[in-house]
């Protein structure tokens, strides 16, 4: 047998490194490694719940426009976490959405402001006019955003701790 073969068929079987090798597969994986997963899971997380409110936004619209009520409103009230308005319907009944008005933005307490809603449901409501598009960019900024930072952390923990298991194991 030719002496080559001999010294590598030894070093193959060097209990050391079948003991490293072994070791290391038989490991957990790195805190960094479990990290940039659980940030993974998180951003994905996230990403579904944008996804979702936008898909809400458009079956809103949808009901709205397939039963479509028009409407004056009074603007009541105005937080950060709804609008509040007051409208009236052709049956003579005053309603107020008790989740507020969908895409409010701009409006101001006491204006007047032209409303469209579900007929079968009128605590669906929305400034006439305006539809689920304007939620794709406040939404959509937030997921570029939330992945620009999340995208980078993963790779630096995930990534670096894959190159240095490759790195030692070619070793």
């Amino acid at each position: 047998m030719d002496s080559s073969l001999r010294s590598g068929a030894e070093a193959a079987l060097d209990s050391s490194v079948v003991v490293d090798d072994a070791v290391r597969t038989g490991a957990r994986p790195p805190a960094r490694l479990l990290v940039s997963r659980a940030l993974a899971v998180l951003g994905a997380v996230v990403t579904l719940i944008g996804v979702t409110l936008l898909a809400a936004c458009w079956r809103d619209d949808l009901m709205i426009e397939q039963r479509l009520g028009k409407a004056t409103a009074e603007v009541v009230s105005v937080s950060f976490q709804r609008t509040v308005v007051r409208f009236a319907t052709p049956d003579g009944a005053v309603h107020s959405p008790s989740q507020g008005l969908l895409y409010p933005d701009g409006l101001e307490p006491g204006q007047l402001v032209r409303v469209e809603y579900d007929t079968a449901d009128p605590e669906v409501a929305r400034v006439a006019g305006r539809t689920a598009v304007l939620a794709l960019l406040p939404i959509g900024t937030f997921l570029l955003a939330v992945w620009a930072v999340l995208a980078p952390l993963i790779w630096w923990l995930g990534g670096q701790g894959s190159v240095r298991q490759r790195r030692s194991s070619t070793v």
